[in-house]
């Protein structure tokens, strides 16, 4: 005969495992909301279409006072910061050297 702490002790397994997939599918889209929200990801980007056709949005006027926003991609994003974190660590290190001397 069955001892009913044998039976509990199985579907504990079953529950952890229902439980760590629940928090996969959370985790998977929190990090896909994140990899929209930084460009890292193709999101829901609109089409283009022909002028005239139903669905086609008419350009925007163009207000001289703003500056324009950088077209950059996130590769070009990442690789402006390693720029800045090389040119901080030689700064770092000169004044380092002054200092030491």
């Amino acid at each position: 005969m069955l001892r009913p702490s044998r039976i509990r002790f199985g579907q504990r397994g079953w529950l952890g495992l229902v439980g760590v997939l629940i928090a996969l599918v959370i985790v998977a889209l929190l990090a896909q909301t994140v990899l929209k929200s930084h460009g890292l990801l193709g999101g829901d980007r609109a089409q283009p279409t022909a002028a005239g056709t139903p669905g086609a949005v008419a350009p925007a006027a163009v207000d001289a006072t703003e500056a324009a926003p950088a077209r950059t991609t996130p590769i070009e994003r990442a690789r402006g910061v390693e720029r800045d974190l090389q040119r901080d660590a030689q700064d770092l290190g000169r004044r380092i050297d002054e200092q030491t001397k």
